[in-house]
């Protein structure tokens, strides 16, 4: 048996996501479309920043390395109801916020 450990199915944070808070607005349609907003949090934290553009996601990277705002934004389909989340992390990282587009 090899003494080191390979952990290869698992990702970590990239960065600390502080106070997690929601608008209702992003609550409820995340509740309609059955999608856990725990999971986009997780996602976020670890890079999977989803509909970024390349920009956006080397925008990103730079902030995960200099302590920038981080967005996301997931594509959401299901419960009959479609349309996009974001995810926010503050440059200060004291606090990341799920919200639809519409509550910007």
């Amino acid at each position: 048996m090899n003494e080191t450990t390979q952990i290869d199915s698992v990702s970590f944070p990239k960065f600390p996501l502080g106070h997690l808070v929601a608008t209702p607005a992003g609550l409820a349609f995340l509740g309609e479309a059955k999608v856990d907003p725990l999971e986009l949090f997780a996602r976020h934290a670890v890079g999977d920043w989803s509909e970024m553009s390349p920009e956006d996601r080397f925008q990103n990277q730079l902030a995960v390395k200099e302590g920038g705002r981080v967005l996301s934004g997931f594509r959401i389909e299901g419960g009959g109801v479609s349309g996009q989340v974001w995810v926010i992390t503050e440059a200060d990282r004291y606090m990341t916020t799920l919200l639809v587009p519409g509550d910007y």
